[in-house]
Order: C-alpha cells, then structure tokens, then sequence
C-alpha cells in the first residue's frame, strides 16, 4: 500500500492464494468476499497515478485510475464474484483458485499506467487462463490449452517486442494514446489483437474455450478479450485499420456460429462476433464511440456470462452439447431456459435489454461520423447476431424437437448466479443511466428514440421469420467447419512431418553414402601408401620452392585484390 492506495489486483491475488490454503465453508466466503473486496479497492482508486515503484532503473506505474478503468475493473471485479457463486459447489478448488489469479491479471490491466506493468499483468492472465482450459480434464482440454497457450505466448512475444522498441527509441514507459504508424507501435498492436481473437488467429477462441470444463468457460468469457478492448482504448483509439478489423470480427463470428453444431462453439464464435463491434468502436475513436465500446464492453461480459452459465448447466446435467442431441429442455430446466432466452436478447440487441442500450451507441457513432457504410454493416451485423446466438441457441437446445432427455434444472448457486445476471440485462436495458455515469465521457443519447427503436425491432422480427423460414437449413448436423487454424493444426503438422521424414532419409543416405566413401578412399590410400607413386618421391628442392613460391603469390593476391 502507498499513499493510502491498496492495488485491487493484489486483493484478488490474496483471494486466490487462500482459495488454495482453506477448505469448506472458510474457502466459500474467500471465493464470494475477495471479489467484493476488490471492488471495493477498485472504487478507493483516484484518478492518476496512485502508485509508483522502480524496476530496472524506469519508474513504473502500476496503479493509475480513470473512469474507463474503474469501469472495466469492476464488471471484472463483479465477474468473478458471479462465477465464484456460480461454481463454488461444482469447480475444483484449483480451477476456482486459477480463475481467481487470471482475473486478477485482468484488474491489474485495468490499472496499469505503464507500458512494463501490463505485460507482466497480460502474461499473468496467459498462464493462469490456460490452467483454467487445462481444468476442463479432458484430452480434449490438455490439447486445447497447449494450442491456448502457444497462442498467447506468441502474443506475449510480439507485445513484449513493440514494449522494448517503445522504450528504445523514446526512451519512456508511459501508457499513453498511439497509431501504428512504425515497426514498434504494430508490434504492440498485433499483441493486443492476437487476445480480442482478432483475424487470423480468431479460432483460438473457438478452439479453447468450449474444451474447458462448464464453469471454466463461464470465467473465460469474461476477462481476455475485454482486458484487451481497454488496452486498445487506451494505446489506439481512433486506429481506422481498427473499423476494418472489427467488421471482419463481426461476420467472421456471425458465419462460423451459424454453421456451428455444438452449443459453447455457437458462443464461442458470438464473443468474436460481438468484441467485433468493440473494436470497430474503438477505430471510430469518437467520445461517442469510446462510450460505446466501454459501454458495450459492460454489457456484454454479463450477457455473455449468463449465455455460457445456461450453456455450461446443460453440460452439467446432461453432459451433452451438441445441438443435434439436445432439445425439449425447457419442460425440465425452467429457470435456465428462461436465462438463456434473457441473454440472447441481450445479446441480440432486443429492446428493454442492456445490448440494445450499449450497441446502439456504436451504431450512432458511426453514423454521426458519416460512415455510412459502417452503420449499415453494424446493422446488417445485429440481425445476424439475432440469427446465430438470440434465435439458433436457445431454440436448438431448449425446444425444436425432444431429445427424451429430463434433466433437473440447475443447482441453486447456478441459478442464483444466472438470476442476477438476467436481472442486470433487463435492469441496465429498461435503466442504463447508472452504466452511463461510469462512462469516460458525457452521455447525451437517448437509447429510445421512437426511431431507433422501431428500426431495431423491424430488423429483429424480420430476422427472426427468416430464421423460422429457413429452419431445415438450420438444423446442424454432424460437420466440422474448417477455421484458419487448419492451416497449423493440420497444414502445419504435416510439412513438420514431411521435413522430418525428410530429414531422416536424407540422413540415412549419407551415413550409406559416407560409409561407401570410407571404404573406397582406405582401400586407395593403402594402395598409394604401398606403391611408389607421389607420397613415396623425394622432390627436389627447387621444385619445391617454384611451388611455394606460386602458392605465396595466390594467397597475396587474393588478399589484395
């Protein structure tokens, strides 16, 4: 503590600590109090420098507050006290600590003031979300979190190249607005992007996060790609390549969720989707824009959460996820099918819900800016979101046809945990004025203009009668999409394979070729050592000074010349 200022991260850091050290009840009140804690930490943070410490000779920053950041730390903050109730009575006491630890990286990102200190906190998060991957206990898992971790790895690497050129060439640490306008500033970029899952190595996403175990993927949801967003408001707003990012974000996540057959793929490829329409915001970099992408941001990690706790309680129960297993859930699992249905809303951007008050704020931005052709693809974008995630999921895994299957509903946290998500969707959908004050800039929109609202619900339906039209087209069977991690999964593998066979051969040939080589040269060098050929004559002396004098003349020649 310095100057009165306790850094929230360490708060979190201790809690997961002490996860690991109690057992029973005492563990239960360390997984449900140490977020509170922190949030409560996150709150006594002032705006600017709060903390400053020395680390090889740079002063560092390792606590620095500003709404922006107050903002993101504590929906992290009220993340981890969700998952935690979620989880508590079903989670390993190791996946809870490791969840703990990596969302304490999370809320150290929010509050680093300096280039060194969020590295350390990003590489914090990349090795403790892998344990959570790893948590899932599966082969399927193992494989996943080893893929996981070469990823962020590599993003770490390239983040930790543009840092040390940063510092390099201007000799400061500082966290401050930049463009990628050299070498260094695209390293940092590429870095950052690599974990909003940006193309194209979005699938690691899609790959990891469905492997992991039920209340894994609930925590992983929630703290990557955000943490991510906020550091490219911080370093790169009003980046343009960021619009063009973004929308590829969007319907790259809206087309691989569509084709998806498994439940937590469909949402795994919705997060792409929906960080999409953060980035684009981000690349806008207009107050209005900003707003939206912090505003969103908020939302989205509790729509999101709640769209994987109804996904993860089916896995529970049912032990299935696949949509062409599921189905007819609803007449046993009430409470989770309604949350479900809360969520998809939300996350569809439906009137009276939080993603209908956060989203729209891009989509005028973009429109007050004059981008026309992004507002429409933004639009366009939300109708397909309704397809994949507002309609697809809930239809496919709690009605279409009857599985057979009656599993009971969820465990009472669960459903508790899913209970106050769906009331914080309705509650900051129907009243967003709490989310607007913690914003970065003054809000002056009005969420529901008559216009706004019957355009977004005309969209909605239209897409929603589509998506009935062209049911048998929608229901999954038992494919794999093909995603660009094919190309080092598979392609990769394969050429690494026929290099070392390659390789191999090519070794055995010359050890042959050698052995043969040996064997004619000492039958030869015998042959010369019995006769009286040149090793046996004596050279006269002058013969034998021409021939160094010619070598002598070479040598200097080639010296000189």
């Amino acid at each position: 503590m310095i100057d009165g200022v306790l850094p929230p991260a360490l708060i979190m850091l201790a809690g997961a600590a002490l996860v690991a050290l109690t057992r029973g009840h005492l563990r239960t009140a360390v997984l449900l109090l140490s977020p509170l804690a922190t949030l409560w930490a996150v709150w006594q943070v002032p705006d600017g420098v709060a903390v400053t410490a020395q680390f090889m000779g740079y002063e560092i920053e390792p606590v620095e507050g500003s709404p922006v950041r107050r903002l993101f730390a504590s929906i992290f903050s009220i993340m981890a006290f969700t998952g935690a109730l979620f989880a508590f009575r079903q989670a390993k006491w190791y996946e809870l600590a490791a969840a703990f630890a990596y969302a304490a990286g999370a809320v150290g990102v929010c509050f680093a003031g300096d280039l060194i200190t969020l590295f350390l906190y990003w590489e914090l998060m990349a090795i403790f979300s892998t344990i959570v991957v790893w948590c899932g206990g599966t082969p399927e898992a193992r494989a996943a979190g080893i893929r996981y971790a070469i990823m962020h790895l590599l993003g770490g690497v390239i983040l930790k190249v543009g840092i040390e050129g940063v510092i390099v060439h201007t000799g400061s640490v500082d966290l401050q607005p930049m463009l990628a306008t050299n070498f260094d500033t695209w390293m940092i970029l590429i870095g950052i992007l690599i974990n909003t899952a940006a193309p194209p190595v979005s699938a690691w996403l899609a790959d990891a996060y469905p492997a992991s175990s039920p209340t894994g993927s609930v925590f992983l949801s929630a703290f990557t790609t955000k943490s991510a967003v906020l550091a490219l408001i911080l370093l790169f707003p009003g980046e343009s390549v960021l619009i063009w990012v973004g929308l590829y974000m969007i319907f790259y996540g809206i087309i691989y969720a569509l084709l998806e057959n498994d439940a937590r793929r469909i949402l795994a490829y919705s997060v792409v989707n929906q960080v999409g329409f953060m980035v684009c915001a981000v690349g806008i970099g207009t107050e209005m824009a900003l707003n939206g992408a912090a505003a969103h941001a908020f939302a989205h990690i509790v729509y999101k959460a709640l769209l994987f706790m109804s996904a993860g309680v089916v896995v529970y129960r049912t032990g299935l996820s696949r949509c062409s297993d599921l189905g007819g859930l609803f007449r046993t699992m009430p409470i989770t099918t309604v949350c479900g249905i809360i969520g998809a809303l939300a996350i569809s951007s439906f009137p009276l819900t939080s993603g209908f008050t956060t989203k729209t704020l891009i989509s005028v931005a973009a429109e007050t800016q004059g981008l026309a052709l992004v507002y429409f693809l933004l639009a366009a974008a939300s109708a397909g979101v309704f397809l994949h995630a507002g309609i697809k999921f809930p239809w496919l895994v709690f009605f279409q046809k009857d599985s057979g299957l009656r599993p009971a509903d969820a465990p009472w946290n669960m459903s508790a945990a899913m209970v106050f998500f769906a009331f914080l969707c309705i509650f900051l959908g129907v009243y967003p004025e709490p989310l607007w004050a913690l914003l970065p800039y003054p809000v002056e929109y009005d969420a529901y203009a008559i216009d706004k609202v019957l355009f977004y619900l005309q969209l909605l339906l239209f897409s929603g009668l589509a998506f009935f039209l062209l049911l048998p087209l929608m229901r999954r069977t038992l494919t794999i999409s093909l995603d660009t991690d094919w190309l080092w999964r598979v392609l990769l593998a394969r050429v690494g394979n026929w290099l070392l066979h390659a390789a191999a051969t090519l070794g055995q040939e010359l050890a042959t070729g050698f052995e043969a080589l040996k064997r004619h040269m000492g039958m030869r060098f015998e042959r010369i050592l019995n006769s009286s050929g040149a090793l046996g004559r004596t050279w006269q002396v002058g013969t034998t000074a021409l021939w160094i004098v010619v070598l002598l003349t070479i040598y200097v020649a080639l010296y000189y010349f």
